[in-house]
């Protein structure tokens, strides 16, 4: 089948504490539905006409490193809430370290990590049995604050990239396309992407109304591209209306934002007439928008890898 255009985490510092897992999945989620059933999308919404920060990847400040998965969404959804003009954050203690404070008064945003651990009785059962010990998994959640809520740091901390201007992101955005290798057949009016084929399709520039659209799609596609079997091995196999096709779609688009934020290309929402179908996989599943999240990143990851080092100088 086709998939028709038509259609990272780390809160390094003070821990708040682990939480049932239900819990912060419930959390996490509705809060994802809400803004999905008032018509905004966690992954367009930072670069909305109102937003003060431009696109860009959220980072720790402190180490430098990349948010990914749902944090992402979480930490954009927190930067146009709150005008923040940085995509940067801390944990208070990292505030500290950094020479500042976080000002009195400040709400901080919750982020999450996940991980696995296994009980002591767990070991000694798998030592009686024979049997691998089996580990349970966890998850954490951590509070952190935009630098635009801190006071007194240590200047260059954390510097945003300048916008680029739109002729120097399309070359920079065709240059990612040609180094993905990918077979981008271009004609026709449909985007979609041929499993069996292993081929892309697109309608030709000229055919958009805005030239940058073009991009848009083809970094869509290129997630599902991804996710071949010799390649990231997801499961493509849903027909259009399945559950596994909304899984992968809202993979997909979740993932072709965030390339296009890492170039410093507003993402915008491709696939709106989607919105049921991802509600409903919502709804049903309280870990759904962890696993497309984290299979955006990967997806993400795995397609700017093809650039080098250019895409770390234009996301740094």
């Amino acid at each position: 089948m086709g998939f028709s255009r038509k259609r990272r985490a780390s809160g390094q510092g003070r821990e708040a504490g682990a939480q049932p897992r239900a819990n912060l999945y419930d959390e996490v989620t509705r809060k994802i539905i809400s803004e999905l059933e008032a018509g905004r999308f966690p992954w367009v919404q930072p670069w909305d006409a109102s937003a003060a920060s431009g696109p860009g990847l959220p980072r720790n400040a402190l180490t430098g490193r990349r948010y990914s998965g749902v944090n992402v969404l979480l930490l954009w959804g927190a930067a146009i809430e709150g005008g923040h003009a940085s995509q940067h954050w801390l944990t208070f203690r990292q505030a500290l370290e950094a020479g500042g404070n976080v000002r009195k008064g400040e709400k901080g945003t919750t982020v999450v990590y996940a991980d696995r651990f296994i009980p002591e009785a767990e070991k000694a059962r798998a030592v009686e049995s024979g049997e691998d010990a089996r580990a349970i998994p966890f998850l954490k959640k951590f509070t952190v604050f935009n630098v635009a809520q801190c006071e007194g740091l240590r200047p260059g901390l954390a510097t945003d990239p300048a916008p680029l201007p739109e002729r120097e992101i399309i070359p920079h955005a065709e240059a990612l396309i040609e180094a993905t290798g990918a077979d981008i057949r271009i004609g026709g009016d449909k985007a979609f992407y041929a499993p069996s084929g292993d081929y892309i399709q697109v309608p030709p520039q000229p055919a958009f109304r805005d030239q940058i659209n073009y991009y848009r799609t083809v970094f869509h596609e290129l997630s599902h591209h991804s996710g071949a079997r010799h390649r990231l091995n997801r499961d493509l196999s849903g027909r259009f209306g399945s559950k596994p096709y909304a899984r992968e779609e809202l993979c997909a688009e979740i993932s072709a934002a965030f390339i296009c934020a890492a170039l410093g290309i507003v993402p915008t929402v491709r696939h709106a007439d989607y919105v049921g179908s991802w509600l409903e996989v919502l709804r049903e599943d309280n870990r759904a928008i962890f696993r497309a999240a984290s299979q955006a990143s990967k997806a993400a990851d795995y397609i700017l890898a093809f650039g080098e080092g250019d895409e770390g100088r234009i996301a740094a």
